[in-house]
Parts: C-alpha cells; structure tokens; sequence
C-alpha cells in the first residue's frame, strides 16, 4: 500500500492511483514487489529536522528515504521537501511537476538496491530515473 501525506505544506497535485500504479511497474522492473510504502511531502525546515535528527546531515535536500525493505517486498518512508522540489525545478529548467515526479521515484529506485554517492553510482541513478519518468509517459 503506498500512502501520500503532507506535514506544513499543500498536498501536491498528484494523481494517486495513476502514480501508485506506475510506482508498481517499476519496481516489478527490478524484481521488487511494493509493500508498505509512505510518502510525506513537506517544506525546507521540516526536512532540514529530520536529516538533523535521523542522518546527522546538517543540510537540506529533497528527499530522504528510509528503507524498511523486507526480500523482493519494498517497504519506506519518504520524505520529500516540495521547497527544494520547487528550487531544483527552476535551476534545471524542468516542470515543477516532472521534477517532483523524478524525486518521487527517486526514492524507490533507492529502494530497489540503485545508490547514488559512490563513483558512477549518480549516472546509473540518473539513467533509471529517466527510463522510469519515460515509463511514466507512455502509461
């Protein structure tokens, strides 16, 4: 079941059940069926806290994920500020809501076993998000 919440924002204009369904199919890409996943969209402060308080990272970012991944079953928590969604749009000339899908699916492919720090890991992260958001368009 994957949920969609928001702590001191606006709910982004999401289509749930369209964005759950394509969650879905891309983690079967990997193998991965989806379980308890839940989304909680806030703003710069709130995610500055919890990469403070659970990371120990003094710095704020768009998403943080947490993975409760059981086997082949996905499980999180995914926290996505919609204020640096919004800033990371506009600095790389995307659409606010591309760019909040990209992050959106971000989280998932963390949990699916693809990182993003080490070397080339960013590329091969960046590769999925753009096969995925291509998913996306031609559901």
């Amino acid at each position: 079941m994957i949920t969609y919440n928001c702590d001191g924002v606006k709910m982004p204009v999401i289509k749930k059940r369209e964005t759950t369904a394509w969650i879905k199919a891309v983690a079967a890409d990997y193998g991965k069926k989806v379980g308890e996943i839940g989304y909680m969209f806030v703003d710069d402060e709130k995610i500055l806290e919890v990469n403070r308080e659970y990371l120990g990272h003094d710095y704020y970012t768009d998403i943080i994920t947490f993975d409760y991944d059981e086997g082949d079953r996905i499980n999180g928590d995914l926290v996505i500020s919609l204020d640096t969604v919004r800033t990371n749009a506009e600095q790389f000339g995307k659409s606010y809501d591309e760019e909040l899908h990209r992050v959106i699916i971000h989280g998932i492919l963390h949990l699916c076993g693809i990182n993003d720090k080490g070397p080339g890991e960013r590329e091969i992260m960046e590769a999925a998000e753009n096969k995925a958001l291509a998913k996306r368009k031609a559901s």
